[in-house]
């Protein structure tokens, strides 16, 4: 399994905004300048963490992006499903879906992804933002 580019840049964002926006609101030309990411690509990955309510904008001259729960209310693996989409290590094991080689109910290796897929997920569930910053 790999991260894309969406999930560790997603996540970078919202250590940044959850390191910087006790003095307010966080712009994204600042959380670009301070990871060093593409203020446009910040702008693709901040809207589904706003929809999930990861995060909050305010519009104005001091606007910008708070997050939308505690730091310690945020884990890795919120985040990660959000820009993502589910942790699962195989297709499979979404939404009831098959490999594309027949029946699953005699898979003898679904147990496997479906037990290392619980154990990535169960690892992001459980570090959160506030261990981040």
């Amino acid at each position: 399994m790999k991260i894309s580019t969406r999930g560790r840049y997603g996540l970078k964002a919202m250590v940044d905004i959850a390191a910087n926006c006790r003095e307010g609101c966080v712009s994204l030309k600042s959380i670009a300048e301070r990871t060093n990411l593409s203020e446009s690509y910040l702008e693709q990955l901040i809207a589904p963490l706003k929809r999930a309510g990861l995060v909050k904008s305010t519009r104005g001259a001091n606007g910008g992006y708070i997050l939308g729960r505690n730091a310690e209310d945020i884990s890795v693996g919120d985040v990660l499903r959000v820009v993502e989409g589910p942790l699962e290590l195989v297709e499979c094991l979404s939404k009831n879906e098959t490999c594309g080689l027949g029946d699953c109910s005699c898979c003898s290796t679904k147990d496997v992804w479906a037990r290392l897929s619980d154990s990535v997920s169960e690892t992001a569930d459980n570090i959160n933002l506030s261990e981040l910053i």
